[in-house]
Formats: structure tokens, C-alpha cells, sequence
């Protein structure tokens, strides 16, 4: 299920920041995430670094 409007970037943040911290723990996160999982990760990675492209001002 998709984030409310009102609230859709706070709770992503959080997401980002458990994601973070989870890739932090990890050695080499292709080999210990499944297929699916690893290729999500890359993506999301991608995508976050598209959007640091995109806005690279620091809003907070």
C-alpha cells in the first residue's frame, strides 16, 4: 500500500534510514540479500542518487 500524501516523505525517510542501516551492517549486500532483494537494493540506490542529481540543494 502507497504512503498518504500528506505524510508520503516522512514516512519514506524513515524506510531510507532503516534501509540504510541495514546496508551499513551488511559486507557485500548482493551476497547476502536474495536475487530479488539485491536487485531491489541497486535500484532503490539508482534512484536515490538520481534524485540527489535532481535536487542536490540540502533541504535539511
Amino acid at each position: 500500500m502507497g504512503n498518504m500524501s500528506y505524510c508520503r516523505f516522512q514516512n519514506t525517510l524513515e524506510d531510507l534510514r532503516e534501509c540504510h542501516d541495514a546496508l551499513s551492517e551488511m559486507g557485500d549486500f548482493e551476497k547476502e540479500l536474495g536475487e530479488d532483494e539485491a536487485k531491489a537494493a541497486k535500484r532503490l540506490l539508482k534512484i536515490c542518487r538520481e534524485l540527489a542529481n535532481d535536487y542536490p540543494e540540502d533541504g535539511a
